[in-house]
């Protein structure tokens, strides 16, 4: 598993439909953890919080699922319940984007799919946020889509962007999806090993999918036996 990082800020065509942003590093970087102590500032009985060296942590699955499971129990997690929380989840992601969605777009989400929607918080502080949806293909299939995904900057490289992505698989695992889609920048390595990590592949390549022009891959997760299932829907 990787640590998070910043990802690129994406505008899709699609009005119904949003960005996919990372916050993972590639699968080669090294993990680092920061020890920290208390220790009493000039004599006068003010603790001071002091950073010794960083240690360097391998970078195999086993010891980073270790470093990421430590540090994510410090986070709680909820799912959309109420008004306020569309306010949240608009200010989590239009701070991303350089032209931000109408509010009717996430309203098409959250209320749709309320419990497809997902916060991360560091005590009373929302840092996270994964928005999803759960539709009928060809009147029988199910297919989950992961519309937007966002962690706020001063949380990434903690496993946050992963760990609502997971829930968000979990979830649809749930409510029976033959299979998750999604769309990510044909440049955005950091999001491609994020969601090759978690099992996606690679579907098919999107011309000038976004609205800075550049080129999108779809991916797709298949929950079900592929043999039974249609190609995911344009």
């Amino acid at each position: 598993m990787e640590d998070d990082a910043s990802g690129a800020v994406l505008l899709k065509k699609d009005q119904t439909s949003s960005y996919e942003e990372t916050d993972l590093v590639e699968k080669d970087h090294p993990t680092f953890v920061e020890e920290e102590v208390l220790q009493v500032k000039d004599g006068h009985g003010s603790p001071e919080k002091t950073v010794l060296a960083a240690k360097e942590k391998p970078t195999s699955t086993e010891e980073t699922l270790k470093v990421e499971e430590k540090v994510l129990k410090q986070y709680t997690f909820c799912v959309f319940q109420e008004e306020s929380h569309l306010g949240v989840l608009q200010s989590l992601i239009d701070k991303e984007l350089s032209e931000p969605y109408s509010i009717y777009t996430y309203r098409y989400f959250v209320y749709n799919w309320p419990d497809l929607c997902f916060f991360a918080l560091d005590g009373g502080r929302y840092v996270g946020v994964i928005v999803c949806k759960l539709e009928s293909i060809l009147g029988e299939f199910l297919q989950g889509y992961i519309a937007m995904l966002a962690v706020d900057v001063e949380y990434r490289k903690r496993g946050i962007g992963r760990a609502l992505s997971e829930m968000a698989i979990d979830a649809m695992a749930m409510k029976n999806a033959a299979m998750i889609v999604l769309e990510t920048e044909l440049t955005n390595k950091p999001a491609l090993a994020l969601y090759q990590s978690l099992g996606f592949i690679r579907e098919r390549r999107l011309l000038r999918y976004y609205m800075n022009g550049v080129d999108a891959f779809r991916l797709k997760l298949m929950l079900h036996d592929s043999r039974d299932l249609p190609l995911s829907e344009d």
